[in-house]
C-alpha cells in the first residue's frame, strides 16, 4: 500500500487499522512541548497495550508536564501479535503519572462516537492519535464540534474533502511540520492483505505497509507555520497559463510561485506544507477542477499573496 490506490482499497475494505511508528510520533511532538503543560491528553483510537502514542505520553508524562493521559480503544475480538486487548468491549486506560493508573472496560465498544467516549473527549484538552482513514471526516468534525485542540494523522487528499477544506481556508486547522514528503511505515494486523508495493513482513513477524501522502493535521501552532516562503521566479504569461474556467494562473510547483504576480494562483495541495498565513491568503479550491486549453488539471488550491 505505497500510494493512493492502496489507501483507496483500505477505505473500501475498512482496513485502516494502522499502528504508527514511535519515530513518526517523536519527530512531530518535538514541536509542541509547550502546549501540553497541565493538560489532559486523550488518545482515543489506541489500544493502550501496544499504542506508541500511549507509550510516548506515559514515558514523557513529567517531561511534558501532563495532568492526565487517557487512552481508549475500539473492541478487538481477534487475537494477533499487536494486541493484548481481545474483548468484545472497548477499554480505557488512565495514567496520572508516577506509575499510577486505572484500567477499565468500557460499557460499549469503544467507538469514538459513543456516549461514554464523548464524555472522555469533553474531559480532554488535547487529542493526539492516528484515527481510521475511513472515518476521518466524522472524526475531525467531532473534534471541531467539541472545540478541542488536536494533533492527528490523516491522508493528504483529505484537504479536498468538503468537510475539511473550509477549516483550512478559515485557518482553523493546518499541517504539522515533520512530514512534507515521501512515505511512512505503519504496522498492520496479521490479516491485512500484503498485496501491494511497499508491504512486507519483518523478521519478528510484524506486517507493515509504507504509505505515501500522510500528514499531521493540527490546530496547535508551531514556529514553522510562520516561516516565510522565499520566492524567486518571475511571472510570464507563457510559463504561467490561465485557466479556462477560473480567473487564475496555474502554478505547477509551490517553489515556482512567482514573486511579482499579485493575482489569484492555483497551486498544488502540497502548498500547505509551506503555507504561511501571514504571507498568503487561501481563496478557494478548484471545484470543479481547473481546465487549461481543454485539459483538466489536478486539484488546486487558489491563493493570493498578501
Amino acid at each position: 500500500m505505497a500510494g493512493s490506490r492502496g489507501l483507496t482499497n483500505a477505505r473500501k475494505a475498512k482496513k485502516d487499522e494502522f499502528y504508527t511508528q514511535r519515530s513518526v510520533i517523536e519527530d512531530e511532538l518535538f514541536y509542541y512541548k509547550k502546549h501540553f503543560k497541565d493538560k489532559v491528553v486523550l488518545c482515543n483510537c489506541d489500544d493502550p497495550t501496544i499504542s506508541e502514542f500511549s507509550k510516548f505520553f506515559k514515558e514523557n508524562f513529567e517531561e511534558y508536564g501532563l495532568k492526565k493521559l487517557i487512552t481508549t480503544c475500539y473492541k478487538n475480538a481477534n487475537v494477533n501479535l499487536f494486541s493484548e486487548h481481545t474483548n468484545s468491549k472497548g477499554c480505557s486506560w488512565v495514567y496520572y503519572g508516577n506509575g499510577k493508573k486505572d484500567t477499565n472496560k468500557l460499557k460499549g465498544d469503544g467507538d469514538f462516537r459513543s456516549k461514554e467516549c464523548k464524555e472522555l473527549l469533553e474531559e480532554a484538552d488535547i487529542v493526539v492519535t492516528n484515527p481510521p482513514f475511513s472515518l476521518f471526516r466524522e472524526y475531525i468534525a467531532q473534534l471541531i464540534d467539541y472545540n478541542k485542540k488536536f494533533l492527528i494523522i490523516g491522508n493528504l487528499n483529505a484537504v479536498t474533502y468538503k468537510e475539511v477544506f473550509p477549516l483550512i481556508k478559515d485557518k482553523k486547522i493546518w499541517f504539522g511540520p515533520s512530514i512534507s514528503s515521501g512515505d511512512r511505515k505503519f504496522y498492520v494486523p496479521d490479516d491485512y492483505p500484503l498485496n501491494a508495493a511497499g508491504c512486507g513482513e519483518e523478521e519478528d513477524g510484524k506486517h507493515f505497509i509504507r504509505v505515501k501522502g500522510v500528514r499531521w493535521f493540527t490546530n496547535l501552532d508551531h514556529k514553522k507555520r510562520h516561516e516565510e516562503l522565499i520566492l524567486y521566479k518571475k511571472y510570464s504569461p507563457e510559463e504561467y497559463p490561465k485557466y479556462d474556467n477560473y480567473d487564475a494562473i496555474e502554478v505547477g510547483l509551490t517553489a515556482e510561485i512567482p514573486r511579482d504576480y499579485d493575482g489569484v494562483m492555483g497551486v498544488p495541495i502540497t502548498f500547505l506544507d509551506k503555507y504561511n498565513p501571514e504571507q498568503f491568503e487561501i481563496i478557494d479550491l478548484t471545484t470543479p477542477r481547473g481546465i487549461i486549453n481543454g485539459k483538466t488539471k489536478y486539484a488546486r488550491i487558489l491563493i493570493r499573496k498578501k
